[in-house]
């Protein structure tokens, strides 16, 4: 979500692993454009990999003596980039403890000062993207707790998280945007829709716009380890 819109951009579906991490990611990327972007997130262990793979620049190692074996490349964070996390500590029997926070790239007294000019709270949170996960519950019974309206097959429930975070970005106004919808506040719509309107909107991609698509999102979520060379010209 971009939280100061309340835009959502993502949706993933699947367990939380590496590669969904590194896929919802990948897809924050191409709406950021070339700017490091302010992630906070909780304390999920795949996502400083996943920043890395994602936002990370080759790390060339360089060794201190001139004998030895030669130090592999890594990834380095770019500059500005900033991610703050929300660490949960629990008991063994998990009741909650406490709440710490945390950044893992940047420093804490930056996130903290970019959270305030942004208006999202005083510290590291992520309270807007629970709110809005509660606001899918209510709204979608294939995603409340404890009831019998579940999803069997990914189709359909990628068909409704697909229609709830639509509806929420264009019909639905927000109170905390006076009024507006997350689209208006991020500038893809002048009015609210209705539901007619959005039923009624024009689709049509070519084939080659999704291979376009395709081809971005692998080039977003490929590492710059992996990256080809690119072919320094040779005077002549």
């Amino acid at each position: 979500m971009e939280v100061s819109c309340r835009f959502v951009l993502v949706m993933q579906l699947g367990p939380r692993t590496l590669e969904s991490a590194v896929s919802m990611l990948g897809q924050v990327a191409g709406c950021c454009g070339d700017k490091p972007p302010l992630l906070l997130s909780d304390n999920h262990l795949p996502y400083p990999a996943a920043i890395l793979q994602v936002f990370g620049r080759v790390l060339h190692r360089r060794r201190h003596w001139r004998r030895g074996r030669l130090k592999l490349k890594g990834l380095k964070a770019p500059p500005g980039l900033m991610a703050g996390v929300v660490v949960k500590v629990r008991d063994a029997g998990g009741k909650l403890l406490k709440v710490k926070t945390k950044a893992i790239f940047g420093r804490l007294k930056d996130i903290r000062g970019k959270i305030k000019r942004l208006k999202l709270g005083n510290d590291i949170n992520t309270a807007h993207v629970e709110r809005f996960n509660g606001t899918a519950r209510g709204r979608s019974a294939r995603l409340a707790r404890r009831t019998r309206d579940v999803s069997r097959r990914r189709t359909p429930l990628r068909a409704a998280l697909g229609l709830l975070r639509d509806v929420y970005n264009f019909v639905h106004p927000h109170a905390a945007l006076d009024g507006a919808t997350p689209a208006m506040a991020i500038g893809l719509a002048e009015a609210p829709w209705s539901v007619r309107q959005y039923v009624d909107y024009p689709v049509h991609v070519a084939d080659w716009q999704r291979m376009i698509w395709a081809e971005e999102l692998e080039n977003h979520t490929r590492s710059a380890l992996d990256s080809p060379k690119a072919r320094q010209l040779v005077p002549t």
